[in-house]
């Protein structure tokens, strides 16, 4: 069954707390493990991310298309791609607008939930 683009991610998602992302346009979704974090993001626009390092991280592609520089090769990945940046490896990304992931970061704070009152 295929899900309309506007509940591409299921409630059982969309319940997660907010991840605290500072780029415009981007939605995420915060699962917090002991020691690990999966993050649900999906970018309404175009963003382009600097190059940064951090511990390792783990994704797969649900929808549209990300360009990856990982230390010094150049990758593109698109729906069901899957991708790994090794710890402190340096990288960057374009990704594009409609783009969807799942991603295992393999730290336990790299993200902070976004409050907000309700």
């Amino acid at each position: 069954m295929k899900m309309p683009k506007e509940n591409f991610l299921p409630e059982i998602i969309t319940n997660l707390p907010e991840a605290d992302i500072s780029l415009e346009g981007v939605y995420s979704h915060l699962f917090q493990c002991e020691n690990q974090q999966f993050v649900f993001m999906s970018f309404e626009k175009d963003v382009e991310i600097a190059e940064h390092s951090h511990a390792a991280q783990w994704g797969v592609i649900l929808d549209g298309e990300i360009e990856l520089t990982i230390g010094n090769k150049n990758y593109k990945f698109k729906k069901g791609d899957t991708y790994f940046i090794p710890k402190n490896v340096k990288h960057s990304a374009r990704i594009k607008g409609g783009y969807k992931d799942l991603t295992l970061f393999d730290q336990k704070d790299r993200y902070k939930t976004k409050y907000c009152l309700r």
